[in-house]
């Protein structure tokens, strides 16, 4: 059996394997020529004090028993199977394909926008011409947002499901092994594309159906069961039935919120966040959090990899909160339909550029928008499209990014000249300060001051901030109760994150296994 073993190491340690395999020796009390290989446990980079990669890994001697990991998955041959309607190709859509496979379903997959190859196009077009697919853009389409990410795979969703299952699905599809070592592992927009395709070979070698430009448009019901949901129909008339419906959309697929308001299905205003992205040079970033300076520290910065923060305050009863930060990344227009501006960030593997960037985000509930409870269940929803609609037109009605330096934002002046951005298309001087919402503004300024305080030079005239981050999460909850269906349409099962229930890649595939699994065990 393996020895377990934990060690804290420095950069220049960790970047030589023989100083790690001395080092683990050590603790272990062994010599190096005693140990046949290292096996890599869990891996993280601690920069409190000083910086140390602390890590976890089992050491195997010489003569014991080893075998490579087999991340190879058993899936059902599912070509005659009984049909899963799954409405989505998001990372709750896919996982819960996969997880189909696994139990002997064959999953209809349904998806609004296009393959990952071919939504590149789109992409490309929506940042040089500004011109927006409204069913193919950076959220819809095979893979839906987080395709086009920095694929972070950090979540607390630890106790929804088994987070293992979810990233050695990843690494069986093409992922690095790494992502199952590091504390905040991420794979990379330049990565993610491939993975997503080998997803789609697995699905269709096993008999499973992707049905691409399909907009699902309403629910198939049972004529003697009018609540009972037997399958969905598409903006062509056609019919998709199965034993199950997982609806998968997404946060942005606002037209199924508003089928579900118009036919007085249940819905629910979700409290959610709204915001800007900021963005500072990387180098800062690493100076401040690696505690970088002169020589050495230039020296120090080339073993680490780029730096990233989480930062969160309390202002006026309001969580203000970094979110999706992407070292080395880029920021990206994010609109999915037209008279839309809104910004995300994402960063390939490498995290090559250098910036840094992070949504930096505001909690807002019903309670703060009275003037849009006429709107109902659809109120927070309102208010997002009203900000985005807004921030379109100061932007000169164009996919430009209002942008404004963080210090003029902070002090309410106008910038009389930007900094250079990372934003793939083009920033116009805006004064934010007068452009948000005035609660957002007095929490966005007060939190970027807390912030600089926690991190002394984050609040610079070189650091910019762009409008507007509002996509962090569904402002609206499509509800279910506690065997995963809806309350009123029963055999409809909402998951991820447009039904409310999850937040990023990993645990939106941990509420698709979940109601699959919801599924399986109810109706077989």
């Amino acid at each position: 059996m393996p020895h377990t073993v934990e060690i804290d190491i420095t950069p220049e340690q960790y970047s030589d394997p023989r100083s790690v395999l001395a080092a683990v020796a050590r603790k272990a009390r062994l010599s190096t020529e005693q140990i046949a290989r290292l096996q890599p446990l869990r891996r993280s980079l601690d920069a409190r004090r000083g910086v140390m990669y602390h890590l976890t890994v089992d050491v195997y001697l010489k003569g014991e028993p080893y075998s490579e990991p087999d991340y190879r998955s058993e899936y059902c041959d599912c070509h005659n199977a009984p049909p899963l309607v799954i409405i989505g190709a998001g990372p709750a859509g896919l996982f819960a394909a996969l997880r189909a496979l696994e139990a002997g379903l064959r999953p209809i997959i349904l998806e609004q926008g296009k393959p990952v190859e071919t939504r590149k196009a789109d992409i490309a077009a929506a940042a040089r011409l500004g011109i927006v697919n409204p069913a193919s853009n950076w959220c819809f389409g095979e893979g839906g947002a987080g395709t086009y990410s920095d694929g972070k795979l950090y979540t607390r969703a630890t106790k929804r499901g088994d987070v293992g299952y979810v990233l050695r699905k990843l690494v069986e599809h093409g992922a690095d092994p790494d992502i199952l070592v590091d504390t905040h592992a991420h794979i990379g927009t330049d990565r993610l594309g491939g993975i997503i395709k080998n997803i789609r070979q697995t699905v269709l070698d096993h008999g499973g159906e992707y049905h691409f430009g399909t907009r699902v448009t309403n629910f198939v019901v049972s004529d003697s069961q009018p609540t009972t949901v037997l399958g969905a129909k598409d903006s062509d008339g056609n019919v998709y039935e199965g034993v199950g419906v997982v609806l998968a959309t997404g946060h942005s697929s606002r037209d199924i919120y508003e089928l579900f308001a118009l036919r007085g299905w249940l819905l629910e205003a979700k409290p959610f966040a709204i915001g800007v992205r900021v963005e500072h040079s990387q180098q800062l970033i690493d100076e401040i959090q690696y505690h970088l300076r002169g020589a050495q520290g230039e020296r120090l910065r080339k073993l680490l990899p780029p730096a990233s923060y989480a930062l969160k305050a309390q202002v006026d009863g309001h969580g203000v909160f970094s979110f999706c930060m992407c070292p080395g990344g880029v920021i990206v227009p994010a609109a999915t339909a037209d008279r839309q501006q809104v910004v995300n960030g994402m960063s390939d593997s490498h995290r090559s550029s250098a910036f840094a960037n992070s949504g930096i985000a505001v909690t807002v509930s019903a309670e703060d928008v009275p003037e849009y409870a006429s709107h109902g269940p659809l109120a927070l929803l309102r208010f997002q499209q009203e900000v985005e609609r807004s921030t379109f037109e100061a932007a000169g009605c164009r996919i430009n990014a209002p942008s404004q330096r963080l210090a003029d934002f902070c002090a309410s002046r106008p910038s009389s000249s930007l900094n250079k951005s990372n934003y793939l298309g083009s920033c116009v001087s805006v004064p934010v300060h007068e452009l948000l919402p005035p609660f957002v503004v007095k929490c966005l300024q007060q939190g970027f001051r807390l912030f600089d305080r926690k991190m002394h030079g984050f609040l610079t005239s070189e650091a910019s901030i762009l409008a507007v981050e509002s996509r962090t999460s569904s402002p609206v909850r499509i509800p279910r109760d506690a065997s995963l269906q809806h309350p009123q349409l029963r055999n409809l099962y909402p998951c991820g994150e447009g039904a409310g229930y999850a937040g990023g890649i990993v645990s939106s595939a941990i509420d698709g296994v979940n109601a699959v699994e919801a599924i399986y065990s109810s109706k077989l």
